[in-house]
């Protein structure tokens, strides 16, 4: 599959969907990628990607930057606090702020640095234990201190469980951000990115059906 296969893919589900062209946006997913393959799909004219670890992309991504114009570099993985500026100087969006200590951290530093990356708050919608996130039931009040801080929240993320119908997680997500007046909704991947489209998705997170599989060392 190819870049063009997948952005064909998301555009018959926005059609299929009643909703606007463009209005998905796809997030080129280049955790662990070698460069030559990140740099081929720069030069086939995207410029939105996915990262993991800050420390990866500060390797990756500010030669990239100036080689390419109009690049946005967004956060998918966890942040732990004390790389906060680091990634804050980094990325143009987080989207894993999932609890009170990182959201202050990120405040603190966006009064400093006078700008703050765009956030999405990071929701368990399967109460896994293993899994990162503000539980379901937690999350409005969780949006409102966020708030409280003067935070960009522009939406909500999750990863639904790998062994249950990703449907009903995007589906509560939906919900959530709906009853927060929140518009974006960060959902899907290679596996269900049309069904995260259907329910609302605003950016769905695309990687190896891209770029082919990921280059993990050994």
């Amino acid at each position: 599959m190819s870049l063009q296969d997948i952005q064909d893919k998301i555009s018959k589900a926005e059609k299929e969907a009643g909703r606007d062209a463009g209005s998905v946006e796809l997030i080129a997913v280049s955790k662990v990628q070698p460069d030559a393959r990140v740099q081929a799909v720069l030069q086939d004219g995207h410029r939105v990607f996915g990262e993991n670890r800050v420390q990866e992309a500060a390797g990756k991504w500010p030669a990239f930057k100036d080689a390419f114009s109009g690049v946005s570099v967004h956060l998918i993985g966890p942040l732990q606090s004390n790389k906060a500026r680091q990634a804050m100087e980094l990325f143009d969006a987080i989207h894993t702020l999932d609890r009170l200590k990182l959201a202050n951290t990120i405040a603190r530093l966006a009064q400093e640095l006078g700008a703050c990356p765009d956030l999405f708050v990071q929701v368990n919608t399967g109460a896994e234990d293993q899994k990162a996130g503000v539980l379901p039931q937690e999350t409005d009040g969780f949006i409102a201190e966020c708030r409280a801080l003067d935070l960009p929240v522009k939406g909500l993320m999750c990863i639904p469980p790998v062994d249950e119908e990703a449907s009903l997680h995007f589906a509560l997500l939906a919900k959530i951000a709906a009853r927060n007046d929140l518009g974006g909704l960060s959902m899907g991947m290679s596996g269900d990115f049309e069904r995260a489209v259907a329910l609302g998705a605003t950016h769905v997170r695309v990687g190896s059906a891209i770029f082919g599989d990921r280059a993990y060392e050994l």
